[in-house]
């Protein structure tokens, strides 16, 4: 065998002690796999009191991960600290300064900075490896990089925060708010005390950038990124998907137009009869769409120290073993620059519910307003509350019921000048629900 290869981790929490711990158990295997032997010279963290459960004896401590990334004690640096910017930026620059191998599971600080650390790599011929950033223990970045070259993806979709899934499962499964869920979710520890990241989207979005840019051999344009969030979802929305046959799920979706890539982030009505639409909880799933596979969904789990670990070493295995290519498939300066697809541009079927008042014409006029934005509809619903019917059960009392609407595909343009018509006109006494379709 070769010289080990000395691996530098910054940053001790679950992930990083899972990393070390499954080094730790797996190292003989790995050994005989990669063909040397990787072993950990040298950690960082904010405490290093802190007991982590794993042997870190023979570990140099560094108290400054940007010391850590640029020492000759290492061969490849691990950056597990987080953030966009800050430390981590500097730490893994510094590396890749020092002709050291980067693997790093940071989506803030790829979405953001990926295209110039990438170009930096390059020029210093080492690896920049990002497999545990976008959908934890799926290997989607080395299917998407390494597995389907023969194939031109059109479409690419999926469930990549945990967070939002555990809270849209235990909603519908359960009639729960989202307030309840995300309280629950909060203390058994899937959410931050501060969850705006995960639950209004912006997580997602950072992972869709990076499997974009893998997907069609563009730069990184997470501006570019349409985001919604899940917070205004309710129990209704829930229970009407679940009656007409879909379900809820915040997605990413990255799609190839005729006038350029659309990138968006929102809550979408899936198919119950989709692969997508069986993945509850905390688990993760991307479907790439393609010509020569057709249609292919991967499963796993999202998150969580080993999960997120087994990813991490994935990438250290092929560091090890040589087996690092360019990050994103092709060569920093070959990535173009894809033109923007705005969202209004998106065309696709929509479910809008809109709170009206239970009055005789009503219906009409909400029709009337769609026709004259070209928008067909596929069905009509009235929801009345248990609350109404049981005071007035054969008759209108005036009071907010639901109309739900069903439409064919339409322009996301067409169908925010209807409803902005539509409120207008006085005929609606809460702001509507506006959720995109994705059919198989």
């Amino acid at each position: 065998m070769t010289s080990p290869l000395r691996v530098g981790i910054a940053g001790l929490g679950t992930v990083g002690a899972s990393v070390v711990g499954i080094l730790a158990r797996q190292g003989e295997g790995l050994a005989r796999r990669c063909g040397r032997a990787i072993v950990v010279t040298g950690v960082s963290a904010r405490d290093g009191t802190k007991d982590r459960g794993v042997d870190l004896t023979g570990s140099t401590w560094f108290a400054d991960p940007v010391a850590l990334a640029s020492s000759d004690e290492i061969d490849c640096f691990v950056e597990l600290i987080g953030g966009a910017d800050g430390k981590a930026h500097e730490a893994v620059k510094a590396a890749l300064s020092a002709g050291k191998h980067v693997v790093t599971a940071n989506k803030a600080l790829l979405a953001k900075h990926g295209h110039a650390l990438t170009q930096l790599a390059e020029e210093k011929g080492v690896a920049l490896a990002f497999e545990a950033s976008a959908a934890g223990g799926i290997p989607v970045v080395k299917v998407l990089r390494e597995a389907l070259p023969g194939n031109t993806i059109s479409r690419l979709y999926g469930i990549l925060n945990g967070t939002c899934n555990y809270i849209l499962s235990r909603m519908e499964l359960e009639g729960l708010t989202f307030a309840e869920c995300l309280a629950d979710a909060q203390r058994l520890g899937y959410a931050e005390a501060d969850p705006t990241f995960d639950v209004e989207g912006f997580d997602t979005a950072h992972k869709l950038a990076l499997l974009t840019s893998l997907a069609f051999r563009t730069e990184i344009d997470a501006d570019a990124v349409y985001v919604e969030g899940i917070s205004s979802i309710t129990p209704l929305d829930l229970k009407m998907a679940d009656e007409l046959g879909f379900r809820i799920k915040l997605l990413g979706v990255a799609e190839r137009t005729s006038v350029g890539i659309e990138q968006r982030v929102h809550p979408t009505m899936v198919p119950k009869s989709s692969p997508i639409a069986q993945v509850m909880g905390v688990t993760n799933a991307v479907t790439i769409d393609a010509d020569a596979v057709k249609e292919l969904t991967l499963i796993g789990p999202g998150a969580g120290g080993d999960a997120t670990a087994s990813a991490v070493i994935g990438d250290i295995a092929d560091v090890a073993s040589g087996r690092s290519g360019t990050p994103f498939g092709y060569p920093a300066l070959e990535l173009f620059k894809a033109p923007r697809t705005p969202v209004q541009r998106h065309e696709g079927g929509y479910y809008i519910r809109l709170t009206v008042h239970d009055r005789p014409g009503i219906a009409a006029g909400v029709a009337t307003r769609m026709a004259e934005a070209d928008i067909s509809l596929e069905s009509i619903l009235q929801k009345r509350s248990e609350a109404a019917a049981n005071r007035d059960p054969h008759g209108r009392s005036g009071a907010p019921v639901s109309l739900v609407l069903i439409t064919y595909a339409a322009t996301e343009s067409a169908i925010r000048s209807a409803v902005d018509k539509i409120s207008g006109d006085g005929l609606i006494a809460e702001p509507p629900q506006v959720i995109r379709i994705e059919r198989e």
